[in-house]
């Protein structure tokens, strides 16, 4: 017999607990750690950002009303707060210069001749590509050895990266932004540290603020935490954010991007279903983590047109990422 079987004899000997019994016995099916097929087909690498196209892009371009930009991206730059400080091993963001004119000088080198000298700088870079102000592709987290859609790791993943699902795949993200700023809602400068953003938050920020969620918005949550901006000791750990039932809760209401001013979107230490294996796995979502929000918070600017898109790193798990944000007029 199975759990639907008993659920329907259960119904006719327990009629007063079944109704306890069926949601927990739902809720669990619907929570499997399970990958899911795309609704998009079986090449689809994008997810819910399929959802987007020419028409949804000229709509929300259509309404900017102001040539105000909101630059929602940090800068990159050596001991800024990163994954090095969860102490997960990953690289801390390194620069050094790879070209100066006194290094030339020595090494004999002059790339433009002695008619017209000129001076050369060139430098480079480190990094994990889940540093800064960035986007975390679908192939970041999955389950038994599948990502989303149900691509296997041992037919995509190689030595040089994932060929399926990488950030080289995202679309440019040209949607409606949503501000959710909790920190304000519950009045306080930043949320206190591993604060969990419920669905009553966000419910309740949403109504304070008077704006209500349409399908296909990127939905960016303000905790306050960028104020701790840039001290990594003050910054990284005991992060606040959603959980499980608060991405749950704004994916069901249309969020197709979820974003957040924290190193995470989800509250950490993670407690119970992973934000990032559910959003990703199971329903092809991206996130947009260490977003700088002050300026649209002080602004009090909670709708507004977004737009961004990724360096196309081939088959990356995350990529860096300068969201830009532009004030509406009201719909018509």
């Amino acid at each position: 017999m199975n759990g639907w079987q008993w659920m329907r004899v259960a119904k006719r000997r327990f009629p007063l607990t079944v109704g306890v019994l069926y949601a927990l016995y739902a809720f669990n099916t619907f929570a499997a750690d399970e990958v899911a097929r795309s609704p998009y087909g079986a090449d689809d690498e994008v997810g819910a950002l399929s959802a987007l196209d020419d028409a949804s892009r000229l709509a929300i371009l259509s309404r900017i009303g102001s040539g105000r930009t909101y630059d929602l991206s940090v800068a990159n730059f050596p001991g800024m707060p990163g994954l090095v400080h969860l102490g997960m091993g990953d690289p801390d963001f390194h620069m050094w210069m790879t070209h100066t004119p006194d290094g030339l000088a020595v090494e004999g080198i002059n790339i433009t001749g002695k008619e017209h000298p000129a001076d050369l700088y060139d430098d480079a870079v480190i990094m994990s590509s889940h540093t800064g102000t960035h986007i975390d592709a679908i192939n970041h987290l999955g389950y038994d050895d599948k990502i989303w859609n149900g691509f296997e790791r041992h037919r995509f993943l190689g030595n040089k990266g994932w060929r399926k699902a990488g950030s080289d795949t995202i679309p440019p993200i040209i949607t409606r932004g949503v501000l959710i700023d909790v920190a304000r809602y519950k009045n306080v400068a930043v949320l206190p540290d591993s604060y969990v953003i419920t669905p009553a938050d966000l419910e309740g920020a949403l109504g304070a603020q008077g704006i209500t969620l349409q399908a296909q918005d990127a939905v960016l949550i303000r905790t306050g935490r960028m104020t701790l901006w840039p001290d990594p000791k003050r910054y990284v750990p005991h992060s606040p954010g959603i959980a499980y039932d608060g991405a749950h809760w704004l994916i069901e209401r249309g969020a197709i991007v979820l974003g957040a001013d924290t190193m995470t979107v989800e509250r950490l230490p993670i407690e119970g279903k992973a934000v990032h294996a559910y959003v990703f796995a199971e329903r092809g979502v991206c996130l947009i983590e260490n977003l700088w929000l002050e300026d649209l918070a002080r602004d009090q600017v909670y709708e507004f047109a977004l737009v961004a898109a990724p360096i196309k790193m081939r088959g990356a798990t995350g990529s860096s990422l300068r969201p830009l944000a532009f004030m509406l007029r009201a719909e018509d």
